[in-house]
């Protein structure tokens, strides 16, 4: 990378500028729709960062991003950061409470949203989220009290004035919610330097994983930090090529991805195992030199579908927390099935016993279990507000993922993250589906737990229900009415209905007796 350029880049917003300069019509993004070049990417920039200063945020106010992949999310999210505010991505499956408490935990000033659901809620928006001024709808025109983002785009008039002056790299950048260890989503804090210090420690990984010459498939949805950073930052830091694909469908994500010569997967296991099944899975990877899996473990029959085909898959690990990317098997150039590989450069890690929250606890020796801990640039701030959680004083972080090394230093997971369970990549807290479940009047006691299904390498979510006597509660009526709280994607795949729960010695309900009773896989 050019030393002077290197010099400027203090937000990811400056990697857009930086690319711009140095190659203005090589191509930034392509999609059904839109083909734009790095230089008309950062006047866009440009028009978003003066368009929501127009609308009379200041520096550090936050603004909610709830948007598919389209080129209006890179361009609005580096507006965002030119302008000195803080980005929150939204989920665009988010029902109206869970987008609610978003809003309202950020004390986001702006919504920019293209789902029907919040765009038909605007008001009620408004009302429990008091912070809350102006609603951006992503479309030509929009309904009564809401803006279309369009004319306000169009309305801007670019300029330095849009532009905050150059701000300390610890400022907050990104607030990204992740359920962390309690049952209501939290911010995590990510400041200008940890996201660009992930990205930097992505760049040295050799080989080289993105050059100008790359084009990287933009698949998972950029509101999620693995989109985000590793996805459309790391496009923005090699001034690549981005295809967005707003909708996944595995056959023709392949036939996509081969029609623009996509050299670069960033891809989570739920995908890989959809490609695997395709009788275009070899054609959609003839050019990808790069296959990258991350967010769970890859099935090793997966894993072994692909190598068959010709095809390595590289497995990471990481956390929103941790901008995201910890470890990669191409770090040790060695990728194996149920390994995440080694800590990538500039990151420090260590196995400890008996780790508690605050990270204590002595390095484990040989092949034994602990809990990863990490420290490194790339690390968030703590939670929102107040930094709560964060690295303690010598900048360690205990993850609550416990893993082994083994005879080659390669890691390998063996736990989750406290009692969270993962669908697709995202997030899903027991305790916010249990406390939806609990709140139908015909419920007494709730309990989910996850279970890790082999086929896909996802978690599948599972809630035991204890029913009030003499009721004539569903599992289908259950459901239903918990899909008007909860987003799909944390929506229980089985409800269990049974006399009680069982419960320790304290009065906790045990998941570990309902996880027993749970048929082996």
């Amino acid at each position: 990378m050019d030393e002077h350029d290197d010099a400027v880049v203090r937000t990811v917003a400056d990697l857009v500028g930086r690319a711009a300069r140095r190659d203005p019509d090589h191509l930034a993004l392509v999609s059904d729709t839109a083909r734009v070049t790095w230089g008309e990417l950062d006047e866009r920039v440009d028009r978003a960062a003066a368009a929501l200063t127009g609308l009379g945020l200041a520096p550090g106010d936050r603004v909610a991003l709830q948007l598919g992949n389209t080129s209006d999310f890179p361009a609005l999210y580096a507006g965002a950061l030119r302008a000195g505010l803080v980005a929150v991505p939204a989920n665009t499956g988010y029902t109206g409470p869970e987008l609610t408490h978003l809003l309202a935990d950020s004390g986001a000033r702006a919504l920019v949203t293209s789902s029907v659901q919040a765009i038909s809620a605007a008001d009620r928006l408004r009302a429990d989220a008091t912070a809350l001024e102006h609603v951006l709808v992503a479309a030509p025109s929009s309904p009564e009290g809401t803006l279309p983002l369009p004319a306000v785009l169009a309305n801007a008039t670019p300029g330095r004035s849009a532009r905050r002056d150059p701000g300390s790299a610890e400022d907050l950048a990104v607030l990204v919610y992740t359920s962390g260890t309690s049952g209501r989503p939290r911010g995590a804090m990510l400041s200008h330097r940890a996201l660009l210090a992930n990205l930097d420690q992505c760049g040295r990984i050799r080989p080289t994983v993105v050059t100008p010459a790359d084009v990287l498939l933009l698949a998972i949805p950029l509101f999620h930090v693995y989109g985000l950073n590793p996805g459309f930052g790391m496009v923005a830091w090699a001034g690549a090529t981005g295809v967005l694909v707003e909708r996944f469908d595995p056959a023709g994500s392949l036939e996509l991805m081969a029609r623009h010569r996509v050299t670069n997967v960033p891809g989570v296991p739920a995908m890989y195992v959809e490609w695997a099944g395709q009788p275009g899975l070899a054609g959609g990877f003839a050019s990808v030199r790069l296959a990258l899996s991350g967010a769970a473990p890859l099935p090793p029959a997966v894993f072994r579908r692909f190598a068959e085909a010709g095809v390595t898959v590289w497995e990471g690990y990481g956390l929103t927390e941790t901008a995201p990317v910890l470890t990669s098997t191409l770090i040790g150039g060695t990728a194996k099935p149920g390994s995440v590989g080694r800590a990538i450069p500039g990151v420090e890690l260590r196995l400890r016993d008996g780790a508690g929250d605050d990270g204590s606890g002595a390095e484990v020796e040989d092949d034994d279990p602990g809990e990863i801990a990490v420290r490194g640039p790339n690390l968030f701030s703590g939670y929102w507000p107040d930094g709560a959680e964060g690295p303690d004083a010598d900048g360690w972080w205990p993850t609550g993922d416990v893993a082994y090394a083994d005879d080659d230093g390669d890691l390998h997971l063996v736990d989750r993250r406290k009692e969270l369970i993962l669908v697709s990549g995202f997030n899903v807290y027991p305790a916010e589906v249990e406390g939806v479940l609990a709140a139908h009047p015909q419920v007494v006691e709730a309990a989910v737990i996850g279970r890790p299904d082999p086929e896909t390498g996802d978690e599948t979510v599972l809630a035991y229900v204890v029913p009030t006597p003499g009721g004539e509660l569903t599992e289908a009526g259950l459901l239903e009415w918990a899909a008007g709280s909860l987003a799909r994607f944390k929506l229980p795949s089985s409800v269990t209905f049974v006399d009680e729960l069982p419960h320790s010695a304290t009065g906790k309900v045990s998941k570990a007796r309902l996880r027993e009773a749970q048929p082996s896989v």
